[in-house]
């Protein structure tokens, strides 16, 4: 069930307590991507994640509004970027996720398509689980496939993209990606991150080559991240939690 497509009686009704809340980020993805890489693919490996659950599980868990501006400062170089500060992040997350819980779903699994908020992501959903008000993860899906080549706008998200929605690459801008693309994310000495925004350090807003990104490897990409989500989902479902720490209700 989807919260924006539902009836507040169908959120009533629902018979299952765990949620998943999709969170992205409005940036740049060179000049061949959208703005909008960052919540689209959170969307969708969110929706196919409940779908493969829901085939063993018998149930799907409900699946929130995206929220679609994140931590994205290190990209305001480049037009179009949105972001909002981390604090201001954190507590909107939360609050969405306390919401969620307010209506017995207290389960959540916070599935995130952007670098930028994972930290955040991992801090928030501690301290709800920590408060009691329901209990709640972060899953990023590109730390859980398995792909090295991951960048920024490079060929994975490059992939990902021809596969959900091929007409929103800009084929004709491919070439001026790559020739302004970093090899790698950052200006590194002694194990620090000299670069602090990402036009410091790639031309053209992408690093990696996202010619290398066909049709075929983002539905590969997609597959295996529904697949680890559907099984994270499994573990959250089955997970005891401590009452003075944990989900508030239980349908």
């Amino acid at each position: 069930m989807r919260l924006a497509e539902s009836t507040w009686t169908d959120a009533q009704d629902a018979d299952t307590d765990l949620a998943l809340l999709p969170v992205g980020s409005t940036e740049q993805h060179g000049p061949h991507a959208p703005l909008g890489v960052d919540s689209m693919t959170a969307t969708a490996i969110a929706d196919a994640g409940a779908d493969r659950y829901a085939e063993s599980a018998g149930e799907r868990p409900v699946i929130a509004p995206t929220i679609p501006v994140g931590i994205a400062e290190e990209h305001r170089g480049f037009d179009g970027t949105l972001w909002v500060s981390p604090d201001t992040f954190r507590s909107y997350v939360r609050e969405t996720l306390e919401s969620l819980a307010e209506s017995g779903f207290d389960r959540v699994v916070v599935v995130n398509g952007h670098g930028g908020n994972t930290d955040a992501i991992r801090e928030l959903c501690g301290r709800v689980s920590r408060d009691g008000d329901a209990y709640a993860v972060g899953y990023t899906w590109f730390d859980a496939v398995d792909f090295d080549a991951f960048g920024h706008a490079g060929p994975a998200e490059t992939a990902v993209i021809r596969q959900l929605a091929p007409e929103l690459i800009r084929e004709d801008r491919l070439e001026a990606a790559a020739a302004g693309a970093a090899e790698g994310w950052g200006e590194w000495v002694a194990g620090t991150n000299l670069a602090h925004d990402s036009d410091s350090f790639t031309d053209s807003g992408v690093v990696g080559d996202p010619r290398d990104g066909d049709g075929d490897l983002g539905a590969e990409l997609l597959a295996a991240a529904a697949d680890r989500l559907a099984e994270l989902l499994e573990s959250v479902a089955a997970r005891t939690v401590d009452p003075d720490a944990g989900p508030a209700s239980d349908r």
